[in-house]
């Protein structure tokens, strides 16, 4: 068995994700998530959608870039 990075649990279906050069072995999709899921620059909740992207920085949605100051950022309608 294998164990989590995230929690420590030692369990016989654990997984393992690369991304990039950063890899890790996990017990959940929650582990996981919470590992690696980068982070949005505003709220601070883990972006695990696509999300958007301005000025070097990763936000969830279109409302948390403007409200980090960035103007063109837009919800699909």
């Amino acid at each position: 068995m294998a164990t989590c990075d995230t929690c420590g649990n030692d369990y016989d279906k654990t997984f393992t994700i690369t991304r990039g050069e950063q890899s890790g072995t996990f017990d959940s999709f929650e582990c996981a998530i919470h590992a690696m899921a980068p982070a949005c620059a505003h709220c601070g909740c883990r972006i695990i959608g696509h999300g958007t992207e301005s000025g070097g920085a990763m936000y969830c949605c279109a409302n948390c870039a403007r409200q980090a100051g960035e103007t063109g950022a837009v919800d699909r309608s």
